[in-house]
């Protein structure tokens, strides 16, 4: 405790004398005891001084090894406002934690971090769950406490926390919020039954064909089984025309590109006439030995078993269970089928949509919404526009205007509304995706032509973007989506996505940071070729180490990954960035490895004090050194690294930017765990001019292991070191010293033309 309160006082010190702020000192020191406090702050300072010496210039004793930056600085390749383009999101999370993290001590110092603009997002639609944004609320089956949910738009009670409701018509066993939840194709209940959504039927889309949405189910035997049979126990309404299908391939759920894998219809596998029920058929006269089997459904039965008048209980398609397996020569039907009730001991199942039909009996108090009005309001918004969400996939476009008529007549300023959330890490389509987008679209923008509206939020992926194939061959997501919504003329403002680059924190994090420029720019140039325009905003509106917890992000690595992502988004022409992990959190350990989280800020289980974590560190290096926290517009650069090797992948990457007070500012990041850099930093204008250097006196701003160490203790893990960035202020350099695992800043000025 000592030697850490000693540090904190000099690095105060430090800060204090480099930014000429002696006065005070002076003035104290007319009097004896002040002339020792001033001789004692000097003489820390002094220390603080000749450590941080150490740490920017290179030591005779130490080996570094040379890299050079190059800005190109005749032109800016984007430009922002630091303020408005960095920010941070809040999403839901379990029981009660909403509480513990937006306490009236906590969100001053989330806002410490200097992170301007707000995200909401939503984890019900990762939990395939129905959002009852307002409690308050009226259902389509009153009388039942059932149906279709509408929140109430009117203005009321404020709203603290809001829940999501699970749906007894889900089809997938898997979701991508708690995963707690199970398909009811394959629970073992003949009761149950898994429904599509309604709202892609020709009723609501406005299609005239009423085959533009085949709905399909995927049915995963976790192994290759010499399959011949098929007994598929109908609902209502059920499908007039369908076929199954087997997978020619590894995995149908996680394409590749360049890999020649089909779907192929069973040779009986196709049914034109169908009364539904549940007997079995032969699917071929020898067994196939398949993994992956898909039903695809065409002209729905338009009926229903339901004491209902609601046209949305007749459309779409019904499924109770389905049995896959083979008859042997006695005519006996084995199934290769889990049925229960449990995500983990049933087969697997993937639907292409689900009916968000509920009832108030579904309510899931596990997952908590923070109220919209409670969000809305705090100094979380930094008084600045709200990104907010409406749910989609699971939801009803008539909920999603409520709640925006509900945000306009409180008079919230409104940044956009993104609509849905991750439909490709879903398995929605493309164009049920859209279609979905589409209806809602159309609805919101009537409310105000002035709404910006957009998504997909689309999940972090590798390379490209793949779906399965269309009649011309046509596997690209974001290029059919675009396609459907274009023809439809629909209101598309802003382009969102997320990146989550690192699945496995077990792995060593030092060759992994390596990637994530090369990784973060190969997604926006297949993304640019899949057509999505370049004349709208992009929104990088979740970013993070991984979507696992784990040590690298809460330790130094968290810090580098952060500037990485924001430097790299940012000359790469992205608008808006959100960070993920706003709220402060504990710590978890997700894959049995290794324990983390994303957060930028740790809570204490036994006391009220928050510890202060890398990434809290580098967005506050990002946003109040690099960039200068101001109103104004910032122009960027890119930079050219030579490390000598240019097949290697970059350990130092730079960022350039000249801020409204004319300084240049580059960010560097060294990613090398054990070795320091020299860095060589020059402004290239022109071909025909020498690069000039900087000039005067600089700003050298370093954060480091120097700064933060992290005590891996298991769940008690905490940091051991936790300082500001170090500041000092040196004449220009042909050179700088990059510590090992370090983001440093550059400010200042160049040569008189």
């Amino acid at each position: 405790m000592l030697n850490s309160t000693k540090r904190r006082e000099d690095a105060c010190a430090l800060q204090k004398l480099s930014r000429n702020e002696t006065d005070r000192s002076m003035n104290f020191a007319r009097s004896a005891f002040g002339v020792r406090c001033a001789l004692a702050s000097l003489f820390s300072a002094t220390i603080g001084l000749v450590q941080l010496g150490l740490e920017t210039e290179a030591r005779a004793d130490e080996k570094l090894f040379p890299v050079s930056a190059t800005v190109v600085a005749d032109r800016p390749v984007n430009e922002c406002v630091p303020t408005k383009a960095l920010g941070a999101g809040v999403d839901g999370h379990e029981q009660g934690e909403g509480a513990r993290m937006f306490t009236d001590t906590n969100i001053p110092e989330m806002r410490s971090a200097g992170l301007g603009p707000l995200t909401y997002r939503l984890r019900t639609e990762l939990a395939g769950e129905v959002w009852h944004w307002n409690p308050r609320g009226t259902w389509s089956d009153g009388s039942h406490h059932c149906g279709y949910w509408t929140s109430d738009d009117s203005i009321g009670k404020p709203i603290d926390v809001s829940y999501g409701y699970r749906l007894p018509r889900r089809g997938n066993t898997i979701d991508q919020a708690n995963d707690d939840g199970y398909s009811r194709i394959t629970d073992g209940n003949e009761d149950s039954f898994w429904k599509s959504n309604p709202y892609l039927d020709s009723h609501f889309t406005g299609e005239s064909d009423d085959d533009a949405h085949p709905q399909w189910v995927v049915i995963d035997l976790d192994a290759a089984k010499p399959v011949n049979s098929i007994r598929i126990h109908w609902g209502t309404p059920y499908a007039e025309q369908y076929r199954v299908e087997y997978w020619i391939g590894n995995d149908p759920m996680h394409l590749q590109v360049d890999h020649a894998d089909e779907w192929r219809a069973f040779p009986r596998g196709v049914v034109d006439h169908s009364a539904g029920g549940d007997r079995p058929f032969r699917l071929s006269e020898q067994p196939i030995s398949v993994q992956f089997v898909r039903i695809v459904m065409k002209r729905s039965s338009r009926k229903t078993t339901e004491l209902s008048n609601d046209i949305r209980d007749r459309l779409g398609f019904a499924i109770r269970e389905v049995d896959i397996g083979r008859i042997d020569s006695n005519g006996r039907f084995q199934d290769y089928v889990h049925h229960a009730a449990d995500r983990y001991k049933q087969t697997t199942a993937y639907v292409s949509s689900t009916d968000p039909w509920h009832r108030a009996e579904d309510i899931d108090y596990n997952i908590e919404q923070p109220g919209l009005d409670f969000i809305l309001t705090s100094e979380l918004t930094n008084h600045l526009p709200i990104l907010v969400p409406v749910g989609v996939l699971y939801d009803t476009p008539e909920n999603a205007v409520a709640e925006i008529k509900y945000l306009l007549r409180r008079g919230y300023d409104l940044e956009g509304i993104e609509l849905g959330e991750e439909p490709d890490g879903q398995w929605v389509s493309p164009e049920d995706y859209a279609a979905l987008y589409v209806g809602a679209a159309r609805r919101i923008r009537g409310l105000s032509p002035r709404l910006k509206l957009g998504g997909p939020s689309l999940q972090n992926f590798e390379s490209h973007l793949l779906t399965w194939p269309d009649a011309s061959g046509n596997g690209f997501w974001m290029n059919r989506f675009l396609r459907y919504i274009r023809a439809r003329e629909s209101p598309f403002d802003f382009f969102s996505f997320e990146y989550y680059p690192f699945d496995n924190v077990c792995d060593d994090a030092a060759p992994q940071l390596l990637k994530i420029p090369m990784r973060l720019s190969a997604m926006m140039a297949s993304l640019r070729q899949d057509g999505v325009p370049s004349e709208i905003p992009w929104l990088l509106t979740e970013y993070g180490y991984s979507v696992f917890a784990g040590q690298p992000e809460v330790d130094i690595e968290g810090a580098l990954f952060q500037a990485d992502v924001v430097g790299s988004f940012l000359t790469q022409g992205g608008a808006k960035g959100y960070l993920y992990g706003y709220e402060p959190n504990y710590l978890v350990d997700e894959l049995k490895c290794s324990w983390g989280n994303l957060m930028m800020l740790q809570l204490n289980r036994k006391s009220q004090k928050l510890n202060r974590l890398s990434t809290y560190y580098g967005a506050r290096l990002i946003t109040k050194e690099w960039m200068q926290p101001r109103n104004g517009p910032h122009e960027i650069f890119s930079v050219a690294v030579d490390q000598g090797d240019p097949t290697a992948l970059a350990l130092v990457t730079a960022y350039a930017v000249q801020r409204p007070d004319k300084q240049w500012s580059i960010l560097a990041i060294n990613k090398d765990p054990k070795h320091p850099a020299q860095l060589s930093v020059r402004f290239k204008f022109s071909d025909t001019q020498p690069p000039v250097p900087f000039s005067g006196k600089i700003d050298i701003i370093q954060f480091s292991r120097q700064q933060y160490l992290w005590q891996d203790d298991g769940p008690n893990g905490r940091p051991k070191q936790s300082l500001p960035p170090a500041y000092f202020r040196r004449d220009a350099s042909s050179s700088y010293r990059l510590p090992p695992y370090s983001l440093t800043v550059l400010r200042g000025t160049l040569p008189s033309p």
